[in-house]
């Protein structure tokens, strides 16, 4: 059963990219693949949990795809799918938007 999409396109993408742990998870897999080690290190100040969670729900989503090697100890590879890729034109407005204000904020 598909669960409902909000009909506002704005309130679509946030419910994906709903939280600031999604956004970073998203940054950090524009570079590529990453297992989960690296991710939790480069999302700093996450919880393994958290981390685990935000991954589980945004592999439902459709946004990441994870590749389980059949290995000891196992190995598991985390990238953006296409529809996860497509969020990059957000990514980088965001980019120059907060570093315009960074810039304006700065000389006060």
């Amino acid at each position: 059963m598909k669960k409902e999409l909000p009909a506002c396109p704005v309130e679509l993408t946030m419910g994906l990219i709903d939280n600031k742990w999604k956004v970073i998870i998203v940054r950090d897999l524009l570079t590529g693949t990453k297992r989960f080690g690296e991710l939790k290190k480069s999302v700093t100040g996450i919880t393994q949990k958290v981390l685990t969670n935000n991954l589980r729900q945004m592999e439902q989503d459709g946004l990441v795809k994870r590749k389980v090697y059949p290995e000891v100890p196992p190995r598991v590879e985390y990238s953006l799918t296409e529809t996860g890729l497509s969020l990059k034109p957000i990514l980088d407005s965001m980019v120059k938007w907060g570093n315009q204000y960074r810039e304006k904020n700065q000389k006060k």
